[in-house]
């Protein structure tokens, strides 16, 4: 297919561009197969370069012959454009709907986009498992790497290579993933130095009404007990809901086949249910009424800081029970590809200090995000403004962003980032010029050869110029482990990406820039005291040496 064919009117003049915090630009606008670009001759313009696959929605309104098209971002940024003609306007309108909803993966902008910036790090290559292996295997020798599931047809949505218990033998895993949903048997997914205790994570057992069991799983799971400790197993679904899933096949762990084990039930919200919390919070959040009333209701009938507390709570659960109680941990829901993740990867910022570094941080992502199987393409598909029917959408990792952004704003001197990553981490989760969240885990991204075909977002943001943006100049490296309030006072709308669009945030950059001028002003000083104190400790010395005889 050609995008030539998608696109009726390629080019049209004397649009007049409205978005927020710019006055309007009249100017020429221009359609391309992937972006929609507004370039004016007006000195000192920025052009608008818009990718297609950023458009959630669009609407269309007309006066007399003057068209508007409205267009709804997934980043939440809402602009318009006014085009002279109701003719151009429709086709315009028609291309850009094509454009923004094409259905090959292979035809989206990141098999396209050529770099402009040198190539130093392949971030392809950054973050493989055998990588971080090595880390693990100089403190323990109790782990293996296995590739049963090189080929991807152990476990569809888990990468080729696990880390799973040295006792345990590949056979014993092909038992195990008929025994957990889709395959997922118990993976490593941190392990703690500290008390060598460990997380792991995996799917729901498939018990079914029948109460069927399977003892390979059952010796996977206690060989990471210690003797004479018990372990706990935290489930992300309430009580009711697992039991509901043993009349489908599904199910939990029984008592009298895992007695070591305790069972905790933590209700943390799924799929269309935190779609629709997004898609209220964006609402209250664009509403212009500015009654205080109506605001604070629509963000409580939101929920959102709901789940953001109900997310917070189960990862201290789970960081609680490794580090306090000396215990290791399983983690699971049904399928283990969304609060599952929420919770491990939490955990891990909370309880390791290499996760709140940048490249820390990129590890984790790459580890219980990408190669751990989240479905990006089908969760990320829609964002707040889309009219189409949901399916699979859901904004779970941009709840896991806004849980490290609350733990980034209680521990600001935590975290080597700052939060323009998590910002900028949301908005490539739903469209962008790399490859890294295309495909819904490492066997569709092979299929895709995106290592041979795009570029890794972690190639552009590890380049020294871009990481900067990124760095947060308050950081001390602090090796304790961080414990964040849940408390609902503790708890705050994220501005940073839900009111950016809304609200100038002008004055609180300007802030911020000041004070990094007094810190950088504060380290010249705290150089120029050293150097006096050096000076002040050799004429003491020299006069000692006068004095004596």
């Amino acid at each position: 297919m050609e995008f030539a064919e998608l696109i009726k009117t390629p080019r049209a003049d004397n649009v007049v561009l409205h978005r927020p915090f710019y006055s309007p630009v009249e100017g020429t606008l221009c359609l391309t197969g992937h972006h929609l670009i507004l370039s004016s001759r007006q000195d000192n313009t920025e052009e608008l370069w818009l990718l297609h696959s950023n458009i959630d929605s669009i609407e269309k309104r007309f006066m007399g012959s003057l068209g508007t098209i409205i267009i709804k971002c997934k980043d939440l940024r809402i602009i318009q454009l006014d085009i002279p003609g109701m003719e151009e306007c429709l086709n315009i309108a028609s291309s850009i709907e094509a454009l923004s909803t094409l259905d090959s993966i292979t035809l989206m902008y990141p098999f396209f986009y050529r770099p402009m910036f040198e190539l130093v790090d392949d971030g392809w290559q950054s973050f493989l498992p055998v990588q971080e292996f090595e880390q693990l295997s100089s403190v323990t020798n109790e782990w293996r790497l296995s590739y049963v599931n090189q080929d991807f047809s152990v476990c569809p949505s888990y990468p080729a290579i696990v880390t799973v218990p040295k006792v345990i033998d590949d056979e014993a895993l092909r038992k195990i993933a008929t025994f957990r949903h889709g395959g997922r048997f118990p993976v490593l997914s941190y392990y703690h130095r500290k008390n060598e205790m460990v997380m792991m994570r995996s799917s729901q057992p498939l018990v079914g009404t029948n109460g069927r069991r399977c003892k390979e799983d059952e010796k996977l799971i206690n060989a990471t007990l210690r003797a004479g400790k018990r372990g706990y197993i935290i489930d992300t679904r309430s009580l009711n809901v697992a039991q509901q899933a043993r009349a489908k096949g599904g199910g939990f762990e029984q008592e009298a086949h895992y007695p070591q084990w305790r069972r905790i039930h933590k209700a943390i919200e799924r799929y269309n249910i935190l779609q629709e919390s997004f898609i209220k919070l964006v609402e209250a959040c664009n509403d212009q009424s500015h009654n205080m009333d109506r605001w604070l209701s629509k963000l409580e009938a939101s929920n959102w800081l709901t789940h953001i507390k109900e997310i917070l709570t189960t990862a201290c659960l789970a960081a609680q029970c490794v580090d306090r109680e000396g215990a290791s941990v399983l983690v699971h829901g049904t399928e283990g590809t969304d609060s599952t993740l929420q919770v491990t990867s939490l955990a891990q910022i909370i309880l390791d200090p290499r996760c709140r570094t940048i490249r820390g941080f990129e590890a984790l992502l790459e580890r219980e995000w990408l190669q751990a199987g989240h479905p990006f393409q089908q969760r990320c598909a829609q964002s707040a403004y889309s009219n189409t029917k949901q399916k699979w959408e859901a904004p779970s990792f941009l709840l896991f962003l806004d849980c490290v952004w609350q733990i980034l704003r209680q521990f600001p001197c935590s975290f080597e980032f700052n939060e323009h990553l998590l910002v900028m981490l949301f908005e490539h989760a739903y469209a962008s010029q790399f490859g890294t969240f295309l495909g819904n885990n490492e066997s569709e991204r092979c299929k895709l050869k995106l290592q041979q075909k795009t570029l890794s977002l972690w190639s552009w943001v590890n380049q020294p110029k871009e990481m900067n943006k990124f760095m947060n100049s308050l950081f001390e490296v602090n090796g304790l482990v961080i414990w964040p309030s849940v408390a609902p006072q503790s708890l705050q709308l994220w501005e940073g990406v839900f009111l950016r669009w809304n609200r100038s945030s002008k004055y609180l950059d300007e802030a911020y820039d000041e004070m990094i001028h007094i810190m950088e002003y504060n380290k010249e000083l705290q150089v120029k005291v050293n150097a006096l104190r050096r000076q002040l400790a050799e004429l003491e010395t020299e006069d000692e040496l006068q004095e004596s005889p």
